[in-house]
């Protein structure tokens, strides 16, 4: 019944965020660990893990087989961070997480010995068995809320932890969302910074020069914003084809993020699964699903 409620509830987030993504577009007009042989040593800190790594060459890729056989890590995904209001919807506050939740559940992954892993970690686990630190578990964040720097970050920073932030572009500076300057303290600061698209738009709709917009133009503005290479890409509302996997791969991802549906059987780097943390949860919750889940 549990599982039955929050696929319901996953459902609706998707629809609630294509709504969003309407009014927006509207708004602006386009323009366990295996064993590996040499690896680098575990890091001994949360700090250490996400700003000392390299990661590894694409021609080291395995095959689908060998990256699907890895244990899974947990990679939990957060959108807003903030209280719930009167005209918040039921559906609303399963993936808007009040303050004093989100704390409660960093101190939960805190005090159960989680450590923050980056993308390139994980990257190079599934490629090559690199060892990843005991109880690895990623945060990930959507959309470029300004909550997630004012508040859900300066949390996570009690307990050293990083996070990967999936950034659209069209909401850089706007209201309510992070500026191009927060967007470069978080980078600078060992997180990872990543693409979510332009405007949020459907990658299973995508033709012409969508892809241009949406991808091309996004990455080169998030690169001149952090100096660094943008590699890492999240699908709109979890909703990835394989269509955009080729897409992806000649723009420089190595890998890209969705949520909550089996990985693709012959490229499951490019459907890496997360699931959303509803605002609901407790810290006891969370923890009780990433051992059933993961």
């Amino acid at each position: 019944m549990k599982l039955k409620l929050l696929s319901c509830c996953f459902l609706s987030f998707i629809l609630s965020c294509q709504s969003l993504n309407d009014n927006i577009s509207s708004e602006i007009s386009p323009a366990s660990t295996a064993a590996f042989t040499g690896s680098p040593a575990i890091p001994s800190t949360q700090e250490e893990s996400a700003e000392s790594f390299s990661i590894p060459p694409a021609t080291a890729i395995p095959g689908a087989r060998v990256i699907l056989e890895k244990k899974q890590v947990p990679i939990l995904c957060y959108h807003q961070i903030r209280d719930w209001k009167e005209t918040d919807s039921k559906i609303s506050r399963t993936y808007i997480v009040p303050p004093a939740a989100f704390a409660a559940q960093m101190r939960m992954l805190a005090d159960s010995g989680y450590h923050t892993i980056t993308p390139d970690q994980l990257y190079a686990y599934l490629i090559t068995g690199t060892p990843l630190p005991k109880k690895p578990i990623m945060l990930s964040f959507d959309d470029t809320d300004l909550d997630q720097y004012t508040v859900g970050y300066p949390e996570m920073k009690k307990y050293g932890f990083k996070g990967v932030f999936f950034i659209m572009t069209v909401s850089l500076g706007r209201p309510h969302y992070m500026s191009r300057e927060q967007v470069r303290i978080l980078s600078d600061e060992g997180n990872t910074i990543g693409s979510h698209t332009w405007d949020h738009h459907n990658v299973k709709k995508y033709a012409g020069n969508d892809w241009i917009t949406q991808l091309d133009k996004p990455t080169r503005q998030l690169e001149q914003i952090t100096g660094k290479s943008i590699r890492y890409f999240a699908y709109p509302f979890g909703l990835w084809n394989a269509a955009a996997f080729p897409e992806l791969k000649k723009r420089g991802f190595v890998a890209a993020f969705q949520l909550n549906e089996k990985p693709d059987q012959t490229d499951p780097l490019y459907c890496i699964r997360r699931i959303i943390v509803p605002g609901t949860w407790s810290g006891t919750t969370l923890h009780q699903w990433i051992l059933r889940d993961f």
